[in-house]
């Protein structure tokens, strides 16, 4: 039995704080049977990760699951984001997560992830101050993930309420907000297979609780998706943190298994 498994990784290769080898060395501290690496895809619009960046990625974790592979399972993956481009490189990685966090309007990019100063800019000058219409262009945007690549797990499914502490820029329990994540779900039934329990907002202060909210996760479960628990770890510090409580989140919406990855393919275990 799998005890404790990560797939949602970022190292200094991308916008992680610690190298590779001291994440491995974390998860084997705290007890996992395998991490799972996930760099960011490189993006043509962006002066943030090159291709060549990722080559570097790819051999450097290709490389430690030799030098490791008596102590933990080490899975490549990668983090591909919907406006990464066809010059992207999707081959050689054991997983691929699809994920929004840029939004694309007369041909300007502008980040639904950098602060909530940035995206209360972006509902003005973009969506006339209508953070409706903006979170209806994410779940749009979210729908249309299996058009740039085939994907294995849908990332922080709700990334566009990531500052609600601090920046309402729409009501989460209105119903027209519901029917845009609700449409989305839909929209990627049966294309992606795998939704991800993320706690990543948590460990950065943003939320309280962890992408989904659980009206999504319910609607993910009448859908048919599996469910994968993840701390979208930039710091190896939190590398599990808020998995007992994720279970228990998984079971409160009445899922009764959790999926991790195996050299076999992702494989059920119980919660």
């Amino acid at each position: 039995m799998i005890k404790k498994q990560n797939l949602h990784t970022h190292t200094i290769y991308c916008d992680g704080t610690n190298t590779p080898e001291q994440i491995v060395e974390a998860a084997i501290e705290k007890g996992f049977d395998s991490i799972g690496f996930s760099g960011h895809s490189y993006m043509y619009y962006d002066n943030y990760i090159f291709p060549d960046r990722t080559v570097e990625y790819k051999a450097h974790i290709n490389r430690l699951k030799k030098e490791y592979e008596e102590r933990l399972k080490i899975y490549l993956g990668l983090e591909v984001d919907s406006y990464s481009g066809p010059e992207t490189d999707l081959t050689g990685f054991d997983y691929l997560i699809g994920a929004v966090h840029e939004l694309k309007r007369a041909d300007q990019f502008f980040s639904i992830d950098e602060s909530a100063d940035n995206l209360r800019q972006v509902v003005e000058q973009y969506f006339d101050g209508d953070g409706l219409a903006l979170a209806r262009a994410y779940y749009e945007e979210l729908s249309r993930l299996p058009e740039y690549g085939t994907f294995d797990i849908v990332a922080h499914f709700d990334l566009i309420t990531k500052y609600r502490k601090v920046a309402a820029f729409f009501d989460e329990k209105s119903k027209q907000y519901r029917d845009y994540a609700i449409g989305a779900a839909e929209a990627l039934a049966g294309k992606i297979p795998y939704f991800e329990v993320n706690s990543g907002a948590i460990a950065r202060g943003y939320r309280t609780t962890p992408y989904p909210d659980p009206f999504i996760i319910k609607e993910l479960k009448r859908l048919g998706f599996g469910a994968v628990i993840t701390s979208d770890c930039h710091d190896c510090t939190k590398l599990d943190l808020y998995f007992d409580q994720a279970e228990e989140l998984l079971r409160a919406c009445g899922f009764k298994e959790r999926y991790v990855l195996t050299d076999k393919g992702f494989k059920p275990v119980v919660l």
